[in-house]
C-alpha cells in the first residue's frame, strides 16, 4: 500500500480488470432485503483473503457506526480517514493548523495528504498482521477511487443513504465525551410520513450519567459547515457512487430509522444475520 503515495503522481489507466463481489450475472443496483449473494456471509473472499469493503455516504450519515460494527463482526480492521485526520490534528504538528482551517470550513482534505495518512495506517496494520479492511471516508473523489482501484481489489461498496433533513439534524446533534471519547447523539428525529417518504424515527443515543456533563461538540458540526460538506459531497463524491455502480460493486442502503432497526436490516441485506446470531451465541 506504500505505492499509494507514488500513484498520486501517476494517472491510472482508465480501464481495469475488475473482480466484482457478485456472481457472473450482475446484481441489481439496489437489491431487496436478503437478496445479496450467500458468498458475502463469510469474511473470506473466494481467493482466501479477508474482505476489502468501502463505506460511502454523506458526512454524518453513520458510516463510522456501521463500519465499526461490521469490523468487529467480521474481524477486519475499520480504517476511518476522518479519524486519521483528527489524530493528525491532535499531534499539533506543522500541518495541523493548515489542516484545521480546511476541516473547520467543511472542505475536502487534499488527495496527497489523505493518501499519505492512509498509507501509513495500512502499513502499520500490516506490520501487526492485519488482513483486509473496511474503509470509511475514502475514496471521496473519482481520483481517489482510481488510485485505490489501481492498487487493490475492492469487493463491495456500501452506500448509506439518509434524507437530508434527518441528516442535518443528526449532524447537529453529535456529541463526544471529552473524557472517554465516546460518541453520542442528542437529536431525537421524528419525521412524519408524506406522499413520497415513509415516517422515520431515530431516537437519541444518550450518554451514561457519568459522561452527560462532559459532552462537547465538534468544531465543524455547525449548520453552515454541515451544509457546505453536503454541497461538496454532492459535487465531488456523488460521481464516486456511479464509478462503483458501473462496476457492479455498489450496494445502496436507505437507513430506515435508528441504529437498532438499521443494523438488523443491513445484516439481512448483507446476508450476515445468521453470522451475527452465531457470534452472539458464542459470546
Amino acid at each position: 500500500m506504500a505505492i499509494l503515495c507514488r500513484l498520486l503522481r501517476i494517472r491510472p489507466a482508465t480501464s481495469y480488470t475488475i473482480r466484482t463481489f457478485c456472481s457472473p450475472s450482475s446484481p441489481p443496483s439496489s437489491p431487496e432485503i436478503g437478496a445479496i449473494y450467500p458468498s458475502l456471509a463469510s469474511k473470506k473472499t473466494s481467493d482466501g483473503r479477508n474482505v476489502q469493503w468501502v463505506f460511502l455516504g454523506c458526512p454524518g450519515v453513520g458510516k463510522g457506526t456501521y463500519a465499526s460494527r461490521l469490523s468487529k463482526l467480521l474481524g477486519v480492521p475499520h480504517i476511518a480517514t476522518g479519524d486519521l485526520v483528527r489524530d493528525e490534528l491532535n499531534t499539533k504538528g506543522p500541518l495541523a493548523s493548515q489542516l484545521s482551517e480546511i476541516v473547520n470550513q467543511g472542505k475536502l482534505v487534499s488527495d496527497h495528504f489523505i493518501i499519505n495518512l492512509l498509507s501509513k495506517r495500512v502499513e502499520a496494520g500490516e506490520a501487526k498482521g492485519e488482513s483486509g479492511f473496511i474503509l470509511d471516508g475514502f475514496p471521496r473523489t473519482i481520483r481517489q477511487a482510481e488510485i485505490l482501484e489501481g492498487v487493490t481489489n475492492i469487493d463491495l461498496v456500501i452506500n448509506l443513504k439518509l434524507r437530508e433533513e434527518a441528516l442535518l439534524a443528526k449532524c447537529l446533534g453529535r456529541r463526544t465525551c471529552s473524557q472517554c471519547g465516546g460518541n453520542y447523539n442528542i437529536a431525537c428525529i421524528d419525521i412524519k410520513a408524506d406522499n413520497e417518504n415513509p415516517a422515520m424515527f431515530m431516537p437519541p443515543l444518550l450518554p451514561p450519567p457519568h459522561c452527560a456533563s462532559k459532552l462537547i461538540t465538534r468544531s465543524d458540526d455547525t449548520e453552515q459547515v454541515v451544509k457546505e460538506r453536503l454541497r461538496i459531497y454532492n459535487e465531488k463524491s456523488r460521481p464516486v457512487e456511479e464509478f462503483y455502480r458501473k462496476q457492479g460493486k455498489l450496494l445502496e442502503f436507505d437507513l430506515p430509522g435508528g441504529i437498532s432497526e438499521s443494523w438488523t436490516k443491513l445484516l439481512q441485506l448483507l446476508n450476515l444475520d445468521d453470522h451475527e446470531d452465531k457470534r452472539s451465541a458464542a459470546a
